[in-house]
């Protein structure tokens, strides 16, 4: 499912008093909101559905396919999701 696929779908279950361009903002709003959380407390729980975290991996070796040769990795922070129950059950 993209984007405009879900704001289809969100439009269908608020109902036929929403518009598209509302359901659109509301999950712009929410996108927006997760990155927010995500920036300032660096987790955002949605009960039921799962946790978004940020998390640091940590500096690695690796190595370039194309030429064979060994490279460092930078270390970086990265996004992690792990379903909720509810989310685990659909799956």
């Amino acid at each position: 499912m993209n984007k405009s696929a879900l704001i289809v779908e969100v439009k269908k279950r608020l109902g036929s008093s929403a518009s598209k361009a509302g359901a659109e903002r509301a999950i712009d709003a929410v996108l927006a909101s997760i990155s927010h959380g995500l920036k300032r407390d660096r987790e955002v729980q949605l009960v039921g559905f799962g946790v978004f975290a940020v998390i640091k991996r940590a500096a690695r070796r690796g190595f370039n396919p194309h030429t064979q040769r060994p490279m460092k990795i930078r270390g970086m922070k990265i996004v992690r999701f792990k379903a909720g129950l509810d989310l685990k059950a659909i799956a």
